[in-house]
C-alpha cells in the first residue's frame, strides 16, 4: 500500500522543513510513503527547501491558483503515481506530523473512506471565543448539509483512500474542506474523525484576511454545494412559502366577501397572485433543477469510471465495449464498414 503525504506550499521556507522532518517514514499497514509538495506559485526557497529534504515529487503552479486547486492537482499527481491513500496536511506547521498514522489507521483497516482530523478547537488558546464559536457553527452546519457528525469540518489535515478520491470532484476556487465533507456525506462514504493537537501558531492564514470573510466564502461554498446535491429541499420550501403567503391574501378577501364586506381589497389579492406566480415558478425551478442533479449524477458515474481506468485501477480491456472493439478491431457499436490502415 503506497501512502503520499501532500503538501500545499505557498512561501513556507520558514516551516517546511519542520514539516518535512516530522513526517513519518515508516507506518504500520503502508508498505511506502512519499511526500508530495505543491508549489502554488511561491517567490522564496519553498522548493529548494524541499529538495534539501530530500522531496523527489513535485507539481508547480506558476503563479498562485489557491487551495482548492492545489488540493486537486496533487491529488492527480498521486494517483497517477499509484497513491492508495493521500494525506493532505499544511506547510505552515499547524499540523503535528506525528499523528499521521493514527490519522490513516482507519483508512488502511478498510473502516473509513476518509478520516478527518478534530483539532479540538475549543482547547486551540490562540482561537478567540468568536472564532471558536463559529468553528462549531460551521461544524454543525456542514454537518446537516452533509449528514455527517464531525467535530472539526474546517480541518485540512485529512486522509482520503483511493476510493474516495475517484468519487469526489472538487469544483469549488476556495478551500476542499467543505465541499468534500458535503460530497462524501452525500455520497454514503464513510468518515471519521481523528482527535490530534496542534503546534503553536506561525503565522496568520493566507486564505483569507479576516474571520467574517472566511465566513463568507466558506458559506457560499457550503451553499453551492448543498445545492449541488438537494436542490429540491430548498426549492420545495420557497414554494411552500411563496404558497402559504399567497393564499392568505385570498382566504382574507373569501372571509371577508362571505361578510359582505370584501370592497377595497383587490391591492391584497395582487400580491397574493405575485405570491403564488412565484410558487409556481419555484416549482418549475424545482423540476429543472432535479433533472439537472440526474445528468450531475450521470456525468460523475462516468467520470469515476474514466478516473478509474485512468488511474490503473480497471484494466480496460476487461470492460465488455472496449474488449468487444479490441477483438473485432473496431470501435464499439460502429458501423460494421468501419475500417482503419495500421
Amino acid at each position: 500500500m503506497k501512502l503520499f503525504v501532500q503538501v500545499p506550499c505557498l512561501n513556507e521556507e520558514g516551516t517546511l522543513g519542520m514539516v518535512l522532518d516530522t513526517i513519518p517514514r515508516q507506518i504500520e499497514g503502508v508498505d511506502q510513503v512519499e511526500i508530495l509538495v505543491i508549489d502554488d506559485g511561491s517567490t522564496d526557497r519553498t522548493v529548494e527547501v524541499a529538495r534539501e529534504h530530500g522531496v523527489k515529487h513535485f507539481v508547480r503552479h506558476a503563479r498562485n491558483m489557491g487551495l482548492a486547486r492545489s488540493f486537486r492537482d496533487g491529488v492527480d499527481y498521486a494517483l497517477a503515481h499509484g497513491a492508495d491513500i493521500v494525506v493532505n496536511t499544511d506547510g505552515d506547521n499547524q499540523y503535528k506530523q506525528e499523528y499521521i498514522g493514527e490519522l490513516v489507521a482507519p483508512v488502511v483497516r478498510g473502516e473509513a473512506d476518509i478520516a478527518i482530523a478534530d483539532r479540538q478547537t475549543a482547547r486551540i488558546a490562540h482561537f478567540s471565543w468568536f472564532k471558536k464559536r463559529m468553528q462549531h457553527f460551521g461544524s454543525q452546519v456542514v454537518n446537516y448539509a452533509a449528514g455527517t457528525r464531525l467535530p472539526d469540518a474546517a480541518s485540512g489535515f485529512r486522509a482520503y483512500s483511493k476510493n474516495a478520491l475517484l468519487k469526489l470532484n472538487v469544483i469549488t476556487q476556495f478551500s476542499y474542506c467543505m465541499e468534500t465533507i458535503i460530497q462524501a456525506g452525500n455520497k454514503r462514504l464513510r468518515i471519521a474523525s481523528v482527535p490530534i493537537t496542534t503546534n503553536p501558531k506561525t503565522r496568520e492564514s493566507r486564505l483569507f484576511n479576516n474571520i467574517f470573510q472566511h465566513m463568507a466564502k466558506s458559506g457560499g461554498a457550503i451553499t453551492r454545494s448543498y445545492l449541488m446535491f438537494k436542490p429540491h429541499v430548498v426549492l420545495g420550501w420557497l414554494a411552500a412559502l411563496f404558497a402559504v403567503i399567497g393564499a392568505i391574501p385570498f382566504i382574507r378577501f373569501f372571509i371577508l366577501w362571505c361578510m359582505g364586506t370584501a370592497g377595497g381589497h383587490i391591492q391584497s389579492l395582487v400580491f397574493g397572485t405575485t405570491m403564488l406566480v412565484a410558487a409556481l415558478l419555484s416549482v418549475a425551478l424545482l423540476v429543472i433543477a432535479d433533472l439537472q442533479r440526474t445528468n450531475r449524477v450521470l456525468i460523475e458515474e462516468t467520470l469515476e469510471r474514466v478516473k478509474n481506468i485512468e488511474y490503473g485501477r480497471v484494466d480496460h480491456t476487461q470492460i465488455p465495449g472496449i474488449r468487444a472493439a479490441l477483438v473485432s478491431g473496431r470501435p464499439s457499436g460502429a458501423d460494421p464498414a468501419y475500417s482503419r490502415e495500421d
